[in-house]
This record gives C-alpha cells, sequence and structure tokens, in this order.
C-alpha cells in the first residue's frame, strides 16, 4: 500500500472550488478503527452544506462524504477481515472526522456493515445512504399501501422511495418543479406526477385524491411541511426526512398548524448507521440485485470531478443519485 492517496478535500467554507484534489498521507489505523479502501462514495446534498459552512462542527480542512462502500484494507476487528465488502453510511463521516471523498477512510469499526454482493461499485455505492433514509422514512410514516405523495420526487431519495413503494403495490404521486423530469418520475414508479410551481398543491393533490394521500413523505422540508399538513387526509402522517429548502420553519405553531388528527414525525438516516441498518442494507441490495428496486443513478464522476459535480447537485440538474468512484 502506498503511503499517500487521493483525497478531495475542503480547504475552506465556499463554493465547490474550495474542493482541492490532494496527495495526503494514507490514514493511520488506530484501535476501534479500521481502513476501509473506498470503491464508491455516494454525493449527498448535506455535504453541499457543509462545504458552504452550515455545519458549526465542521472544522477545516476536511475530507467530506457522508458514506461510502468498499473493502476492508487493515482491520482491527476480528469479526471485519481484510477484503470484506463494507458500507458506512453517517456516524459524523465527514464532519467529525474525515469521509468518503478519497481512495482510503479510516472509520470507526462501529460504523461499517458488512454487504454481500454482486453489484458492481456505481450501484452499491448509490444505495446506502439514500435507501436507508428512503425505508426509514416510509417506516416512520407506516406506509404498508394506500396513497403516498412524495415532496422532492427527482431528489435520491424520492426516487429511491417511489422505488420501494411502488414494488410493493403503493398508489403513489412525486413532485417536481420542472416539467422536463415528469417522465423521469413516470419511469421511476410514480403513478402520478404533479409540478410544483411554488404554491400549494391542494388542487393538484384532491384532483387525483379528494380526500387526500394517506401519507406524505416530505423531502422539500421546510418550506412545504406546512403545506403537506393541509394536503394529507385527516387521520393521515406527514415524515419530513430531507431538508432541500432548509432546516428550520419559521414561527411554527403546531396547535395552529397540525390539524387535528394528523401526525407530523420525522425520520434521520444516522439512526440506521452501523449495526442497526445493516441487515436492511443487505435486504435492499438483494432486491436490487433481484431487478425488485431499480436504483436510479444521475451520474458517475471520477474523484478529481468532484467540484464539478457540487456545481450539478448545487444548480439542481441532478436527478436520482451522483456517485463517486476514486
Amino acid at each position: 500500500m502506498s503511503a499517500t492517496m487521493r483525497a478531495a478535500v475542503c480547504v475552506k467554507a465556499g463554493g465547490p472550488e474550495v474542493l482541492e484534489v490532494r496527495d495526503v498521507p494514507v490514514p493511520v489505523v488506530r484501535d476501534g478503527w479500521s481502513l476501509v479502501r473506498v470503491k464508491g462514495a455516494g454525493l449527498n446534498r448535506s455535504e453541499l452544506r457543509t462545504r458552504q459552512g452550515h455545519s458549526p462542527n465542521v472544522r477545516f480542512p476536511r475530507v467530506l462524504g457522508i458514506e461510502c462502500v468498499g473493502t476492508v484494507a487493515e482491520s482491527t476487528d476480528p469479526a471485519l477481515p481484510e477484503g470484506t465488502t463494507v458500507a458506512a453510511v453517517m456516524g459524523e463521516m465527514g464532519r467529525e472526522f474525515d469521509g468518503g471523498y478519497a481512495e482510503y477512510a479510516l472509520l470507526p469499526n462501529a460504523l461499517l456493515m458488512p454487504v454481500t454482493t454482486t453489484l458492481p461499485w456505481d450501484v452499491l455505492a448509490a444505495l446506502p445512504e439514500t435507501y436507508l433514509t428512503a425505508q426509514g422514512a416510509l417506516d416512520a410514516l407506516g406506509v404498508g399501501g394506500g396513497r403516498l405523495l412524495i415532496r422532492g420526487g427527482t431528489s435520491s431519495v424520492g426516487m429511491a422511495a417511489l422505488s420501494i413503494a411502488s414494488a410493493h403495490g403503493v398508489e403513489t404521486a412525486a413532485t417536481t418543479r420542472r416539467k422536463d423530469r415528469i417522465d423521469v418520475l413516470t419511469g421511476a414508479g410514480a403513478d402520478h406526477v404533479l409540478v410544483d410551481a411554488g404554491g400549494s398543491l391542494a388542487d393538484d393533490v384532491r384532483t387525483i385524491w379528494p380526500d387526500g394521500p394517506d401519507h406524505v413523505l416530505d423531502l422539500v422540508g421546510a418550506a412545504t411541511a406546512v403545506d403537506s399538513l393541509r394536503l394529507v387526509r385527516r387521520g393521515g402522517t406527514v415524515c419530513v426526512a430531507g431538508s432541500l429548502s432548509g432546516w428550520a420553519i419559521p414561527d411554527f405553531q403546531p396547535v395552529a398548524m397540525i390539524p387535528s388528527g394528523t401526525r407530523l414525525t420525522a425520520f434521520h438516516s444516522d439512526d440506521l448507521k452501523g449495526d442497526a441498518g445493516a441487515a436492511l442494507l443487505q435486504r435492499i441490495v438483494r432486491q436490487v440485485e433481484a431487478g425488485v428496486y431499480r436504483p436510479n443513478v444521475d451520474r458517475v464522476v471520477g474523484l478529481e470531478e468532484i467540484a464539478a459535480a457540487h456545481r450539478h447537485m448545487e444548480d439542481d440538474r441532478a436527478t436520482g443519485k451522483v456517485v463517486m468512484i476514486p
């Protein structure tokens, strides 16, 4: 193994240009941590916010990346011998310690999820954060059938949720701000596609479902959560699991804004890191291998293209998951 590796280092808060690809030392293994040779890493919008300086606990320079897949290169855990295929998500990856935007990542053993698979690396890399979040949010909603509205349908999590829900016979509607993405959502499994012009979706939703959807998965977040509470049927559930429009709802008044009997919940992917998500990720991998779930990869980029990939996501041009192969 070489003493150095290539990594995309975020040198300070700023635009995509602050991601500099450099030769840096390969991390030294220590007790409780193992070295993973990164074979792929999904890119996430939360990494854009960290790069922009919106993660107050992050100190620069930092190698970003809240997830990766790869093989164990040097292990301190007998249960994870060298060569084991693993995935890792969250647990302060790319924030408190360096993450997946590199050829190697030193990760806590508790984060490593062993995976058995025949999938190519670019497809496997598209799954962990995206599909664990989608499944966790659908579980939080209690989706087992009925009618599901997904706000932010062309996001990577939105398309994963469409893939899962449609595979299980759930009637789905998904939103997009662009008419040219209607066919993409239909191809991903949406029964109905609504173009979100920025106002309330009430009229469009009532045309499809007069009583409203049973469940709303809101991936837009702060800007649309209150409207989602008005759209869902009385007694239905809204789950906020994304923050495409930011984290905070200004002047939120629960009694005034949550209709009686309607439920508001949330899901955070950190709940499924490590052992908590390992069995679920393996089931997701099996469903993808069987063709039941159809992951949508927007594009595959190299490490040298990280800055351009961030710009692509920041300009809202991505439809589905952007994956980096170092």
